[in-house]
């Protein structure tokens, strides 16, 4: 029997040559070419996971996006598209002639009055200051209408205490309160904090190191209990919380609010 040997996809492969002067594969060449298959459509089998998991990927992170650009976008133009039923305020005669009707608007009536009365009281022709300690700034009323505002500086609410538990808490007080007293070329008579925060000793009350010039600025407005609206040599920390408890003013704002003043004038703090 001849042997031969032919080349099928790179191998080489026993065959033999029958009666009939075909050729055939013999029992060990036809186990080669199996194996051969095998190892090829395994490969693809594999390379075909990959590419679907990977298009999924594609597909999940694209319908994410269209998700979140529809929610982000397209629902509130949807919103601003669908009608809006407006409520129509319509006058029934029997409506005004009803004893609970009339009941109601008399009570809304009265209570608009009371309003009235009580923002008139706090907003008089006399000039007035509103001092915000949330955002530290001023508005000057002159006459019912703003004539100024700008930063100020307020309670910086921190706390300074002692080895003896005696303590202090720098905010500005909040409420309704008045000019109790003006001065020009104000002296600053330093309370017992002032050194504990400097870390001397306490002298007596009327010692002359309690007193500093120049550094409450030009003028001072009292509003009562020690607390003052007053300059600064600190310019740069206005608008901050940043005082022992006063209110603190550039120079320009302090000389008009000064002159715009008087004594009894209303000062509203929150």
């Amino acid at each position: 029997m001849e042997n031969n040997k032919i080349e099928n996809n790179g191998s080489e492969h026993d065959v033999e040559k029958n009666e009939s002067g075909n050729y055939s594969y013999n029992n060990e060449g036809i186990i080669k070419i199996v194996n051969s298959l095998k190892q090829r459509f395994g490969r693809d089998t594999k390379l075909f996971i990959v590419l679907r998991n990977l298009l999924l990927i594609v597909i999940s992170v694209f319908i994410a996006f269209f998700i979140f650009v529809f929610i982000l976008y397209f629902v509130p133009s949807l919103k601003e598209l669908s009608p809006v039923h407006k409520t129509r305020i319509t006058s029934i005669k029997e409506l005004h002639i009803e004893t609970g009707y009339k009941k109601q608007i008399g009570l809304i009536t009265r209570d608009i009055q009371r309003l009235k009365r009580k923002y008139n009281a706090y907003t008089s022709g006399q000039s007035y200051i509103v001092i915000n300690t949330t955002d530290n700034k001023f508005f000057l009323y002159r006459n019912k209408k703003l004539i100024r505002e700008g930063f100020c500086s307020s309670g910086s609410y921190t706390m300074l205490q002692t080895e003896s538990d005696k303590k202090w808490i720098f905010k500005t007080p909040k409420g309704k309160y008045w000019i109790q007293g003006k001065t020009t070329n104000p002296v600053w008579k330093k309370p017992d904090w002032a050194f504990v925060e400097e870390g001397l000793p306490i002298p007596p009350k009327d010692d002359f190191s309690r007193y500093e010039y120049g550094v409450l600025g030009d003028y001072a407005l009292a509003i009562g209990d020690g607390y003052l609206i007053h300059g600064t040599i600190y310019k740069r920390f206005l608008g901050m919380p940043v005082t022992h408890g006063c209110v603190r003013l550039s120079d320009e704002d302090l000389e008009v609010i000064f002159n715009t003043l008087s004594i009894g004038s209303k000062v509203y703090i929150f």
